[in-house]
């Protein structure tokens, strides 16, 4: 390839601190310099990589670059790694796209159960498990848990588990809206996580043929989103892990309770003879078991 390594890092720390005065403050060079190096960059590709915007952003022949030289860079870490004298030198920067029910609910549980002697610090991408592999093509991650079965080039992929949901709203809000069931749950108040989430449409699309009509109200954070509901302004579909105990207690009541939402979750990697990685995987991987559904 046409690029030097330390074009290379530029290329992601421009990328990752989003401005070009940013980027040279964590590379500890001046910003001509820097911008000196992406110029460079363009012209061994022969093709514009970053669109000066603010935050900077790459372009598609960026976004093909930047994977590269993130693993070029992974490489570079795991090398070093086993270089390394007693756990000593920097700390190896692992970037991860993860959905935020299950950041919420059993992800985090992964991360801590790998070695502190390994040394990895953790750049984690909230975002829907149905468009985290977008930043696996992009590559702004190296591994994503994501809802998407087919492998995303240059990756491999396998299966997690079952997140089950159930939609459930507060006894009071039941009460207040008339609701049996599901009946009229069309028209009532629902609370979606964001715009792009479409998991409470599709409850009532499979049970009544069409989507809600009710008022929306958005709430961006999953133990939020569960407050929300528990608090009577909506209904939603929540993980089992986060309305058990409410159902139990009576705080909540199930909509639906035999028919569940049920979201199939995969973890795709790179496709890269990584310890690192493999480490990560392995932790993943054990943590899923534990919590979620076999496929």
């Amino acid at each position: 390839m046409p690029f030097q390594f330390d074009h290379l890092r530029t290329l992601t720390a421009l990328v990752d601190e989003g401005t070009f005065e940013a980027a040279a403050k964590r590379l500890h060079v001046t910003s001509s310099a820097l911008s000196q190096r992406i110029r460079a960059m363009e012209q061994s590709a022969g093709k514009v990589l970053v669109q000066r915007t603010n935050p900077i952003a790459p372009t598609e022949a960026g976004d093909a670059v930047l994977r590269y030289a993130r693993q070029v860079l992974l490489l570079d870490q795991d090398v070093l790694s086993e270089l390394r004298q007693g756990g000593g030198g920097r700390r190896d920067h692992v970037p991860l796209a993860v959905n935020a029910d299950s950041l919420s609910t059993w992800f985090l549980e992964a991360l801590a159960e790998l070695p502190t002697e390994l040394g990895a610090v953790f750049e984690i991408h909230r975002e829907d498990e149905e468009h985290t592999t977008g930043l696996l093509r992009s590559g702004a991650v190296m591994a994503a848990v994501t809802s998407t079965p087919e492998a995303v080039q240059g990756c491999s992929v396998e299966g997690l588990g079952v997140m089950r949901y159930q939609a459930v709203c507060s006894p009071e809000f039941a009460e207040r809206h008339g609701l049996r069931g599901f009946d009229g749950l069309n028209e009532a108040p629902v609370v979606n996580f964001d715009r792009k989430d479409d998991l409470q449409d599709r409850f009532l699309r499979d049970l009544t043929g069409e989507g809600s009509t009710g008022p929306r109200h958005y709430i961006p954070a999953s133990e939020d989103f569960a407050r929300t509901v528990l608090l009577g302004l909506g209904w939603g579909v929540v993980p089992e892990h986060q309305c058990a105990e409410p159902l139990e207690n009576g705080r909540l009541v199930a909509l639906a309770p035999e028919h569940p939402v049920e979201v199939r979750l995969f973890w795709q990697r790179w496709n890269l003879r990584s310890p690192l990685l493999d480490q990560v995987t392995e932790c993943v991987r054990t943590e899923a078991a534990t919590h979620l559904h076999p496929m």
